[in-house]
């Protein structure tokens, strides 16, 4: 791959590294007789840290709405029988979350390409972010009862929608705060947070209002109370920690060379056209790496939304024993996922996803294989599951971002997010088809099993390194 800083300069610099000479120099670093060049370059790599450290504070936020919302709290609460009847319920969730799906394959790459062409990039990340935080805050308001289904049904795709617009920026910013060298490792941190900013908010929420029967600020069960206020404050913890992104990193502007003029709305479906066969001619490595990884990121999506229907019902965990095991995996999945990505830096991104999707079958397998053998066999296979389901996750992303030019960091992630979305069915209905095929719902992993092993398949051709996009 050509190092895009070009002959002769530190990959592990920051772009804008060496720095300009200083006009006047440095007088505390000429006493001591060091140059102020260097001066300058360590000031810009601590910058660097703190923008670094932003950034993964939002993936730390927004465990609220993945963890919280999304898979462990809300959405079984959406789903329970104060909505109505077992089966109806899960049904117009799905077709719901599909819908939304479709919105976002829609218009994720256009949304990307224009914040791209705007430089406003950090704009629309806020924007998004906060109408997310906007929509949890307003799930305070269902109620259990089926009145309130579809006000529920509509914040929830809704959510996922902005989401995933919010997501397309902020996986952009990552050319941002990292260096060619040190991509893996950056990368690694934010999924990294992200588990184990889910650890502290599922610790919080549960001890401090579900589980107990009087929780913090006397609040109970009672119409569903203990939940929805959870949602206020999943929405505080997201709108808080989204904030240190918005102030430390500056907003993204285009190089003169790369930058593109803007389009129309409409008109951005052309150029996306143009885009998409000017990168099948030139680097179809990179669209078939975009189909494989929709496919197995589907099975890794699947293995933490069915992972708690699982537990429960085959395994026997009780709703409080969900959680812990959901804040267990949290933890294994976010120390794996920051400590595998130095790997990455050093081995390159497809060993590493290899890697986690060989050992995602294995676990997988075992789980199924020895389903009979009861709770233990769910806490250390389906943790051994965990360990490689963010490393995967993490290094898809920097296998992507190592080859996008700058300027088009935002179009792309939003193709990625789109390709996402237009297999995102694949996994539950793999899952829906293996338990009623067989009749047995620990059948149901074997199903998320091969489309991981599906999406591995179509991995093993594509070429461990490319050249940058053009």
């Amino acid at each position: 791959m050509s190092d895009p800083h070009g002959p002769g300069v530190d990959a592990d610099a920051p772009r804008n590294f060496p720095p300009a000479h200083l006009t006047n120099a440095d007088a505390a670093a000429a006493t001591v007789g060091i140059d102020t060049h260097q001066v300058e370059a360590v000031a810009a790599q601590s910058a660097r840290k703190g923008r670094i450290f932003a950034w993964g504070l939002w993936d730390w936020g927004s465990a609220a709405f993945n963890a919280v919302i999304t898979t462990f709290v809300f959405t079984v609460y959406l789903t329970s029988s104060s909505f109505g009847p077992s089966g109806t319920v899960e049904a117009q969730l799905g077709w719901a979350l599909a819908a939304a799906g479709l919105l976002i394959a829609l218009l994720a790459p256009i949304t990307g390409q224009r914040s791209d062409s705007s430089g406003r990039r950090k704009f629309w990340l806020a924007v998004n972010t906060y109408l997310v935080v906007a929509i949890s805050a307003a799930m305070f308001f269902v109620e259990p009862s089926p009145e309130f289904l579809m006000l529920g049904l509509v914040l929830v795709a809704t959510g996922n929608i902005f989401f995933e617009f919010a997501s397309v920026n902020y996986n952009a910013m990552l050319a941002q705060v990292s260096t060619p060298r040190s991509i893996g490792r950056v990368s690694g941190f934010g999924w990294g947070m992200g588990y184990i900013g889910g650890i502290v908010l599922l610790l919080i929420v549960y001890f401090g209002f579900i589980s107990p029967e009087v929780g913090l600020f006397g609040v109970t069960g009672e119409n569903g109370m203990d939940i929805r206020v959870t949602m206020l404050i999943a929405a505080a913890w997201f709108g808080i920690f989204a904030l240190p992104v918005l102030f430390a990193v500056p907003e993204y502007k285009a190089p003169a060379g790369v930058k593109r003029d803007k389009v129309g709305f409409f008109a951005s479906y052309a150029r996306l056209g143009r885009d998409i066969a000017k990168l099948w001619k030139e680097s179809r490595q990179t669209v078939w790496f975009l189909l494989a990884s929709a496919v197995f990121r589907d099975g890794l999506a699947g293995v933490f939304t069915f992972g708690g229907v699982l537990a429960a019902s085959v395994f026997g965990f009780s709703p409080g024993e969900v959680i812990i095991f959901a804040i267990a995996a949290n933890v294994v999945a976010g120390i794996s996922t920051i400590t595998v990505g130095a790997l990455d830096d050093k081995l390159g991104a497809k060993p590493v996803i290899m890697a986690a999707l060989i050992g995602l079958i294995i676990s997988g397998l075992l789980i199924f294989l020895l389903h009979d053998g009861g709770q233990i066999v769910f806490w250390t296979a389906g943790l051994a599951l965990c360990l490689f389901v963010g490393p995967a996750q993490s290094a898809s992303r920097t296998f992507l971002a190592r080859l996008i030019p700058p300027g088009r960091e935002g179009e792309v992630f939003g193709l990625y997010a789109t390709t996402g979305r237009a297999v995102s069915f694949l996994a539950p209905t793999m899952f829906a088809l293996f338990v009623t095929w067989f009749g047995a719902p620990y059948f149901g992993i074997l199903g998320i099993v091969v489309v991981i092993a599906i999406g591995l398949a179509m991995l093993i051709p594509v070429k461990a390194v490319q050249e940058q996009l053009r």
